[in-house]
């Protein structure tokens, strides 16, 4: 778990270029990034601004999303070796299910599919 400290206290700011170049190195948009990040964790494009502006840690962005979407239970798969379903951290299992639906943006799922409608 200590490693999983470390990664939480990272700034979001460092993690969400990241999940940019893993998806526009195949040919996804920054909004599509965007769009999914906000769906996932009830951000709106401003206030995921603003948290990226503070350059809030990994815990404190998932903490203080404004309403984590219930549907996030539909996320399903393996994401590094783990079914994100059966994670039972659940700060972890939220940083899961986000690195699971970039995994699938990049990998070309249509958002639909990604965004569980």
């Amino acid at each position: 778990m200590a490693n999983w400290e470390k990664f939480f206290a990272m700034p979001f700011a460092d993690v969400y270029p990241l999940y940019l170049n893993k998806a526009e190195r195949k040919g996804r948009t920054k909004a599509e990034v965007d769009e999914i990040i906000c769906w996932l964790t009830g951000y709106d494009d401003q206030s995921l601004a603003a948290q990226l502006q503070r350059g809030v840690d990994m815990r404190t962005f998932f903490n203080e999303s404004p309403h984590f979407n219930p549907n996030a239970a539909l996320i399903k798969g393996v994401i590094c070796g783990y079914r994100v379903e059966d994670i039972e951290d659940e700060l972890t299992r939220k940083v899961r299910y986000l690195d699971k639906l970039i995994d699938e943006l990049a990998k070309g799922r249509k958002m639909e599919k990604i965004l569980r409608k």
